[in-house]
């Protein structure tokens, strides 16, 4: 195995109150960059009527902050890997909240537009440095319960996030950003005396024309797939706005795979896909971002079949969505006893349930309930803990950071695909319930192929013994 970059967890002889200030740290972190994202949705119309913003504007609002902040994971974690965790997590949280202070003051929209764009850049590295900074300090046993927790993080974003938003705007949508300001900065006081500071021993050339061809292959992806219309894919991939982008990845991709090849030190190490444990984990990753982007168009099925409206149809998944955040840290803990593919394969198959539900079963409330509650607790076997769990037993320790980056790009790039499939499906099909169903059929199928793809994952006993590798 490489020389590592940090030293190994019983090196470090960390006492278990150290451990759990350390969580706390990178809890809190999580939290903040995962509630932006909840909270922002009670903003939008506030801040629409105060810069006249039309709908397009508005909507990149939300999205500039997710592509900024796919750009940012991979090039940030591997940053953390050579020159330490602390230095990155802090440059993170920084950048996090000086994106929040320009939203604040900013004078016109286009401001706006930049004070999201920087705080999604920081968000982009603040997830992938805490699960290395576990991998690092943890020891292996205890691994999957602090990851566990990371994962209920995002389930709780979305329940105390729209409450939140509510008591702040009261006041200003001012406020919904300016709280994170006096917390960055309580963050970025406790990473200076908690996080380690070890960069790599041997500091080598950063690999810049790999990062901005990677920065320019995720900008073509995510703007390819954002402008395009599903309810007329072959008319909207023919548009202006849709093939240029397309045909630009296409070019970019193995020019890019090729400039990593002959790095000193890739951003995306080419290694990493000679491990199966690795290219079977990435697929997977993809397969359940596009299932989970999917289940954004349930509550338009509530809609449709209950004849409820488009809040009582939100408030008809705060069940789905307090299931994933009990599951999250339940299934971390299970993963030292059981292994990761038998919990991998049950959230699968969780999922699949859950979807086969919404897909197939009559639309009543009490069924509506009972697929949301099945296919969260599956997402909470499958977002959180245990693929991150396998990539820090696969990833040289050396590289662990830049490696769960590798798995949110590829959950991300499922979840820009999951709505284009079932929107594009469910406009083939005329819309309405007939419409979103038969989206959701697809996304079981993909769901059983998820399961067949995980059958190949190590067994339990051979997973603990490349965890106990030196």
């Amino acid at each position: 195995m490489p020389h590592a970059a940090f030293p190994r967890p019983e090196d470090y002889m960390v006492e278990q109150d150290q451990l759990k200030r350390v969580l706390a740290l990178l809890f809190v972190g999580v939290l903040m960059g995962a509630l932006d994202l909840a909270i922002v949705g009670p903003a939008l119309p506030a801040m629409k009527a105060d810069f006249s913003m039309n709908d397009r504007q508005l909507s990149w609002l939300f999205n500039v902050y997710v592509l900024c902040q796919l750009i940012s994971a991979p090039l940030l974690a591997k940053m953390s890997d050579r020159y330490g965790r602390r230095s990155v997590y802090i440059f993170s949280v920084s950048f996090f909240a000086l994106g929040s202070l320009l939203l604040v003051s900013a004078p016109a929209t286009w401001f706006l537009m930049v004070g999201r764009a920087v705080q999604g850049f920081g968000a982009g590295g603040i997830f992938p440095v805490a699960a290395a900074v576990i991998g690092d300090t943890f020891p292996p046993e205890k691994r999957g319960g602090a990851l566990g927790l990371m994962g209920a993080v995002f389930g709780l974003a979305f329940l105390i996030g729209p409450v939140l938003g509510g008591i702040l705007l009261q006041f200003s949508w001012h406020w919904l950003f300016l709280i994170n300001i006096p917390i960055a900065a309580a963050l970025i006081v406790f990473a200076l005396r908690l996080l380690p500071a070890n960069p790599a021993p041997v500091q080598k050339v950063f690999d810049w024309s790999g990062a901005m061809l990677l920065t320019a292959c995720l900008t073509a992806l995510a703007m390819a797939v954002t402008n395009l219309d599903s309810s007329v894919v072959l008319q909207s991939l023919q548009s202006a706005e849709v093939w240029p982008f397309l045909v630009a990845l296409v070019v970019l991709l193995p020019v890019f795979w090729r400039a990593e090849k002959r790095a000193e030190d890739p951003v995306v190490r080419p290694g990493f896909f000679a491990s199966s444990q690795i290219r079977l984990t990435v697929i997977i990753a993809a397969g359940i971002g596009t299932v989970e982007s999917g289940s954004v168009f349930f509550p338009s099925l509530a809609v449709s079949g209950l004849g409820v409206t488009e809040s009582t149809a939100a408030w008809l998944m705060m069940p789905s969505v307090l299931a994933m955040t009990i599951a999250s840290p339940l299934v971390g803990k299970a993963l030292n006893a059981v292994g990761s593919k038998r919990i991998v394969q049950l959230g699968l198959l969780l999922v699949l349930l859950g979807v086969f539900i919404y897909g197939y079963v009559p639309v009543t409330i009490t069924w509506f309930i009972i697929g949301g509650i099945i296919g969260g607790a599956g997402l909470a076997g499958l977002l959180g803990a245990p693929l991150r769990y396998i990539l820090l037993s696969e990833a040289p320790e050396s590289d662990r950071a830049a490696a769960q980056a590798l798995l949110t790009v590829f959950l991300a790039v499922g979840q820009l695909l999951g709505a284009a499939i079932v929107g594009g499906v469910a406009a083939s099909q005329g819309g309405g319930v007939a419409g979103y169903q038969s989206a959701f059929l697809v996304l079981a199928v993909l769901a059983g192929i998820m399961i067949i793809v995980s059958l190949a994952l190590k067994s339990r006993a051979a997973e603990r013994g490349a965890v106990s590798q030196p």
